[in-house]
């Protein structure tokens, strides 16, 4: 069983991932750290993460866990669907 991700999978995850609607907002930065915005409300969540394969774990900065995995380029994080941002 892996138990840590490569570079190369951290790095396939990493920028801004947004809802459909554009209200929620985060980014999976290089560090192992992201940020989510909710509207206007910037950094409204922040932590850490951690992949697996296609899996994330989150830790936000109040000890508070989440997961996420990403299939067909989609991330399903709890109860969210976040579409990579391109530019």
């Amino acid at each position: 069983m892996k138990d840590r991700a490569t570079d190369s999978e951290v790095t396939s995850f990493t920028g801004m991932w947004v809802t459909a609607d554009g209200y929620i907002r985060q980014e999976l930065l290089p560090n192992g750290r992201y940020d989510e915005a909710r509207g206007n409300r910037r950094s409204a969540y922040t932590g850490s993460y951690r992949v697996t394969g296609n899996h994330i774990d989150y830790v936000d900065d109040t000890g508070f866990t989440a997961t996420g995995d990403v299939r067909d380029g989609v991330l399903y994080h709890e109860h969210l669907i976040l579409y990579r941002e391109l530019n």
